[in-house]
């Protein structure tokens, strides 16, 4: 075999095996463009994917979430190797990049399409989760109780195509200007 082609080949086993080793974390804290925004910003993150969870209608879009009527709430799904960056660390952003003190809003998003939701897929998840909420609970640095709920994946919905990548691809969009940008520079410019 061709030093080339055996290189060419492991690095697709490698890849496969970093695949492998990916955990998903699903979080929804407000309008999914900020929520994707933030966290495609942190080292150890693979992919994050805008989409809906939590609620009762099959392959909801868009139009349907935003009239409150399917009991979706705006996510995102992240990927990252856990090798690089923790659960537990997703979970600290998670609490930082939104008010989880604001039932059913961010802002001026208001509906329940907008929750705090921690989804788990498992029951290491879970735990992690309800022990990361009584932290920040604890720490009584925020002004009202937490209203985040935990709650376990049952589906996943990707959003549309046009939701994907959304303030990369219209960073001079208004609600991208004034919304996004001023919490990722909050976050991120330190």
């Amino acid at each position: 075999m061709k030093p080339f082609i055996f290189i060419y080949l492991l690095s697709i086993l490698m890849a496969n095996d970093n695949l492998k080793a990916s955990k998903t974390a699903v979080f929804g804290a407000g309008c999914f463009w900020c929520v994707e925004a933030v966290f495609q910003r942190l080292g150890g993150v693979q992919t994050v994917v805008p989409g809906y969870a939590g609620g009762h209608t099959e392959s909801p879009t868009y139009e349907s979430v935003c009239s409150g009527t399917t009991g979706h709430a705006e996510v995102a799904k992240i990927t990252f190797d856990p090798n690089v960056i923790t659960y537990t660390q997703l979970l600290e952003m998670f609490w930082k990049s939104h008010d989880p003190t604001t039932l059913n809003r961010q802002g001026n998003d208001v509906g329940t399409q907008y929750r705090s939701v921690i989804y788990y897929l498992d029951d290491e998840q879970k735990n992690s989760a309800e022990k990361s909420k009584s932290a920040v609970e604890e720490s009584n640095l925020l002004a009202a109780p937490i209203v985040t709920e935990i709650e376990q994946l049952t589906k996943f919905y990707p959003a549309e195509d046009y939701h994907h990548n959304y303030y990369k691809l219209n960073p001079n969009q208004s609600y991208c200007r004034l919304i996004i940008e001023p919490k990722l520079k909050k976050l991120f410019d330190k």
